[in-house]
């Protein structure tokens, strides 16, 4: 049998990580959610996810830091990047530190789903 895929939920709208959570949870996945960047940078040094899903623009760490923490924490988790905020420059940014994927809000969850599930995919080629 497979292992559920594991996905940590960052962004510091709380109605959004209920959301995601709710409906990852029904897919089958285990899903862990964060309001707070500096929490979710230091429960990446206590586990391993397949996907952290991270908005950019939070109070204290941007998404961008706690995207440079994974890499470092662990490299073979995959991040997917979303925001409301959207500029070249993040997008840049992001891709240049190693985002798997960026998207803007609003989103479909099913898409998100979606890309999550592929990103799992990658994480679990990358961690063997």
């Amino acid at each position: 049998m497979a292992r559920q895929t594991e996905v940590l939920i960052v962004d510091d709208e709380a109605i959004v990580g209920e959301r995601l959570r709710d409906y990852l949870e029904k897919k089958g996945m285990l899903v862990e959610t964060c309001t707070v960047s500096q929490q979710a940078i230091d429960r990446i040094k206590e586990k391993t996810f397949d996907v952290i899903v991270t908005d950019i623009r939070m109070q204290g760490p941007s998404g961008i830091d706690l995207l440079v923490a994974v890499k470092d924490e662990s490299p073979a988790s995959e991040v997917i990047v979303i925001t409301g905020y959207g500029t070249y420059e993040t997008l840049r940014q992001a891709e240049a530190v190693g985002a798997y994927e960026f998207i803007h809000k609003p989103f479909k969850v099913e898409d998100l789903h979606k890309k999550i599930v592929k990103a799992a995919g990658r994480a679990r080629r990358h961690a063997n």
